[in-house]
């Protein structure tokens, strides 16, 4: 083992409130339905295209709709926090001496800016996938591009995507509980690993 990689939003970051507010802006200028706090729960029960559905909003827009949202985010980077823990789990991995990533869909700018703000040093890149779905091309040409093997490598996230992404490239992956889908929605993609706190993180590394 190498390489850590971790997914961003959901994983290494609550950004809960950001991406409620960033999205309510974006539906009322489109007239998409709008997100209340009080659903986030009952909301990571259900698949992407379960959401989509629920929130009027139709998936073939993402492209069109994702830079504005990640702007939105950016404006408001000083309300995203890191979750307990996972500074010292960080800090922690890199002292063992295995290299950090980030693969994320949130732009690279914002991660970086993020990492600044909240003073990690320890991270060695951020690699952002364009496309919603396209973490695995991100994952296959890092390792490809690195020279190396795909059981050299973790990755750490939270959504059913993070887990198909990384199937499609044999990485295996660790899935936390404490981000944006719940087991409902990911256990039957069958994650090598389940986690429920940052801590158990380190113990399967």
């Amino acid at each position: 083992m190498k390489y850590i990689i971790f997914d961003f939003d959901g994983t290494l970051a609550d950004s809960t409130a950001v991406f409620a507010s960033a999205w309510n802006t974006i539906a009322q200028k489109y007239k998409f339905k709008g997100i209340e706090l009080k659903e986030i729960e009952s909301l990571k029960k259900l698949s992407i295209a379960e959401r989509s559905k629920l929130f009027d909003f139709p998936m073939y827009k993402l492209p069109m709709i994702l830079p504005q949202f990640y702007r939105l985010y950016r404006q408001s980077l000083n309300d995203v926090h890191l979750y307990d823990g996972i500074k010292e789990v960080l800090m922690e991995i890199d002292k063992k001496g295995y290299k950090i990533l980030i693969i994320s869909s949130n732009s690279q700018e914002n991660i970086l800016e993020f990492l600044k703000l909240n003073n990690i040093h320890c991270v060695s890149k951020v690699l952002s996938s364009t496309r919603i779905f396209g973490k695995d091309k991100v994952i296959k040409k890092f390792l490809k591009d690195s020279g190396i093997t795909p059981s050299e490598v973790f990755y750490i996230g939270d959504e059913q995507r993070d887990i198909v992404a990384c199937k499609k490239v044999g990485v295996p992956i660790i899935w936390v509980s404490w981000g944006y889908d719940a087991i409902e929605v990911v256990q039957q993609e069958e994650p090598e690993y389940k986690v429920n706190t940052p801590q158990e993180i380190l113990n399967i590394i």
